[in-house]
């Protein structure tokens, strides 16, 4: 299949529309070495504006030609593109908001890797360090907005779902944005989209600019590249510290239906609020979806209280079909927020009193060992289990759409989860019945084929 392309030299808007010979030459350094493959892929992912895939492969498979490069002039940089999408062009003119998003991912790889990782100030080894590492990130991009009441809601949920979810997701997107509430999301289609549609058209009626925050992070970007609406965009280096920037910026987080990713963030997020340092923290955090999503929900909230117990409820609050009321209630615990972090001294844009174990803060990489590893057993704290369950989730996601674990799959065979029955049979129901609602992938396959096994110590199951 032919895919129209062309070529353009484009200058960037914002914070890299200054800069000093030094930063226009580690951008040259880090954009043309070790670094080039990332930046490429992350830019073909921001480019394919529209045409969202599920596998990061097939995308470089279909622009094997694309190409990108930083080209040094007097007045700063600009970047050289060859073979691009021509879909992000309007009478030869690149979309601004497409233009703002590819040099978001040009500060974010080359700031990353300069500033983070080969920074012995930051020692990502300790929880301390990951948390300092993740502020210095936000920061660096520009996103926080230090005289700013609270009002980022963070909106989760599938990125391929039904029409009447999506509207759904629209309609309490409105509800906040007229509340003068903005949104942050994972950026892509879906229920990341809805909800920063909504609030814009909810914004515009109450004459308020608002922020839609988007975060990503390379691994998963392909599937879920930005949709224009997002006006700040984030990369974070991997997914515990994309998930970490969502709640240590949020101050609410609205779930829609999704699948295994928004499982995964479910369990983050639980996994944190139940930890028991974490007790006198308000965090409001509500699952919500049209009438047709009851039984969804009523299936995540069997997962959850079979698997983590029935004190996992008290965390969060599911609303059926009533959009009106998840903006209330949004609006309600983002003021019981502000007044804890004013009486606690704690800033408006960044959570720093919130704990967050290691196990959710460290790289979590899904091989076949590590995989075979993870504590799936009941005999684990809730907060504990929660977040093993969540890296089988992260696990499945990469089996799913990552390129590293399409490939480890087709090496080594499928991923094996062991742990108790009680655990694992409620882990097979519930990814049973996400590829029975084609959840765990676009549906634009005629099968799913699993990329796990679930295996216990009483017998084996296939999934």
């Amino acid at each position: 299949m032919q895919h129209n392309v062309l070529d353009a030299r484009i200058s960037p808007y914002g914070s890299l529309d200054v800069l000093s010979r030094l930063e226009v030459g580690k951008l040259l350094s880090a954009s043309q070495g070790n670094l080039y493959p990332l930046f490429r892929s992350c830019s073909l992912a921001v480019l394919n504006y529209g045409d969202y895939l599920d596998d990061g492969r097939e995308l470089l498979e279909r622009y094997k030609t694309f190409d990108i490069r930083v080209i040094q002039e007097e007045r700063g940089i600009k970047l050289d593109l060859r073979n691009a999408p021509a879909s992000v062009f309007v009478d030869g003119q690149m979309i601004r908001g497409i233009n703002e998003h590819l040099f978001s991912v040009l500060r974010d790889v080359v700031y990353t890797d300069d500033a983070i990782n080969n920074n012995p100030r930051f020692d990502l080894n300790t929880s301390d360090g990951i948390t300092n590492a993740v502020f210095h990130i936000l920061r660096n991009a520009g996103i926080m907005r230090p005289l700013t009441n609270p009002r980022m809601v963070v909106c989760w949920g599938g990125h391929s779902i039904p029409p009447d979810e999506y509207d759904y997701s629209k309609d309490v997107g409105h509800q906040l944005g007229l509340r003068n509430l903005d949104i942050c999301t994972g950026c892509g289609p879906g229920a990341m989209k809805g909800p920063m549609k909504g609030a814009a058209i909810g914004h515009a009626k109450q004459r308020i600019k608002g922020q839609y925050l988007g975060i990503s992070e390379p691994g998963i970007i392909a599937s879920e590249s930005p949709n224009p609406i997002v006006n700040d965009l984030v990369i974070m280096p991997d997914i515990e510290k994309r998930l970490e920037a969502f709640v240590r910026t949020g101050h609410a987080i609205v779930v829609f239906p999704g699948g295994v990713g928004t499982a995964e963030e479910i369990l983050y997020i639980l996994g944190i609020l139940m930890d028991p340092e974490n007790s006198r923290i308000p965090f409001p955090l509500i699952f919500t979806g049209p009438a047709s999503a009851a039984g969804y929900f009523e299936m995540i909230d069997q997962f959850i209280t079979d698997t983590l117990g029935l004190v996992a409820r008290q965390f969060y609050r599911v609303v059926i079909d009533d959009a009106e009321t998840v903006g209330r209630l949004v609006q309600e615990g983002v003021e019981e927020v502000r007044l804890f972090r004013k009486k606690t001294d704690d800033a408006y844009y960044f959570n720093w009193q919130l704990k967050i174990h290691s196990l959710f803060q460290q790289p979590f990489i899904p091989t076949h060992e590590s995989m075979r590893s993870l504590d799936l057993h009941k005999g684990n704290a809730p907060h504990l289990l929660a977040a093993h369950l969540r890296r089988a989730f992260s696990g499945i996601v990469a089996g799913n759409v990552k390129e590293s674990g399409i490939l480890a799959i087709e090496e080594k065979g499928l991923f094996e989860l062991h742990g108790d029955v009680s655990v694992l049979k409620p882990l097979d129901t519930l990814l049973t019945a996400f590829v029975e609602q084609q959840r765990m992938k676009l549906p634009t396959a005629t099968t799913y084929t699993p990329c796990y096994k679930l295996l216990s110590q009483e017998n084996t199951q296939n999934s």
